[in-house]
């Protein structure tokens, strides 16, 4: 199986992910071990003119797979994509962004090459012609680590925000278009449009920011009073404990936790969410928790890097305004 690391460059309209650069750090430790090279893929409509910035961060070869028909993130066709870059690169280890689009795309890439598949990984490294993928398990009580056997593809989706993304520099990379060609399969599904839910509201595992409410907020209305103009003014992303997606609050898409998403942010706001331990392991591994909870004895507290005994229907727009002033600056 080949040395080379194939990072998996995943953008939206355009816009690389900050995940997406990550991955070039724990690509860059790996190809030190197997002594092959650092190469990227990047999929979709237009994307050419994304493959600078891209070798900027570290690929040796950037390559380029676009077509109209790859305008929108379709399981299948973007499937075929990076599996021709994966073959043109000589790839032996595949990196992929934890995000909803890039779970989907690993899982259907590594059993279109019939490759080992590692899902939400914290920690890789490479010892003895194996990968080995770390991730947590058991609500976050538990610390796993899996060999992917060298003798076969191994892809991996690596958790964001665990792995700081390297600064862009150094030498251009070499830029390679893949011609691709729809087949029947390919065009089995069709996108027709792809329509944001909430302006200015980012996925929350993708934001650097995310701000939760639980059962506390007691109405949908309340989240869009309370909860969202923080989350807007921080450009960061809404999230929501499980009950108050069971309430009817939120869609379950925010569900942070156990049964939902597990989001690792660089500042993480609980706001009356009393952390239940689903919760608690769907966010504990966040850089900075700022909990907002008017009861001092709920669990939340022992996770916080920062608690306030407060009503968040008083502090939190408070804090938002704050935010809004420093911003205006």
């Amino acid at each position: 199986m080949s040395k080379n690391i194939l990072v998996v460059v995943e953008q939206r309209e355009g816009k690389v992910l900050p995940a997406s650069y990550q991955l070039f750090t724990p690509a860059r430790a790996l190809a030190s071990t197997t002594g092959g090279q650092v190469v990227a893929c990047v999929v979709g409509e237009g994307v050419s003119g994304l493959a600078d910035a891209i070798g900027a961060h570290g690929a040796a070869t950037v390559y380029v797979v676009e077509h109209a028909e790859l305008k929108h993130y379709r399981a299948s066709a973007y499937t075929s994509a990076v599996t021709s870059a994966i073959e043109a690169a000589s790839a032996g280890v595949v990196l992929f962004p934890t995000t909803f689009m890039g779970r989907d795309w690993a899982a259907r890439t590594a059993a279109r090459k019939r490759g080992a598949l590692a899902i939400d990984c914290t920690e890789v490294s490479a010892r003895g012609g194996n990968i080995l993928a770390s991730k947590s398990m058991y609500a976050g009580k538990l610390q796993a680590t899996f060999a992917l056997s060298g003798s076969r593809l191994r892809v991996l989706t690596i958790r964001s925000n665990v792995y700081p993304a390297p600064a862009a520099g150094g030498s251009s990379a070499a830029v390679q278009k893949l011609a691709y060609t729809p087949s029947d399969a390919d065009r089995r599904l069709t996108v027709k449009a792809v329509t944001a839910t909430s302006s200015g509201i980012k996925d929350v595992t993708e934001a650097d920011v995310v701000v939760s409410g639980g059962r506390s907020l007691k109405s949908e209305e309340n989240f869009q009073k309370v909860i969202f103009p923080l989350a807007q003014a921080l450009e960061g992303a809404v999230g929501a404990s499980r009950a108050a997606c069971d309430a009817g609050y939120q869609p379950h898409s925010r569900q942070v936790g156990l049964t939902g998403k597990v989001v690792t942010p660089k500042l993480y706001f609980a706001c009356g969410i009393d952390g239940a331990i689903q919760h608690l392991a769907g966010m504990r591994g966040s850089k900075v928790i700022v909990a907002i909870n008017t009861k001092k004895e709920a669990p939340i507290f022992k996770v916080a890097t920062y608690g306030c005994v407060a009503d968040l229907f008083t502090l939190v727009p408070l804090v938002t305004e704050e935010v809004r002033k420093l911003r205006a600056h």
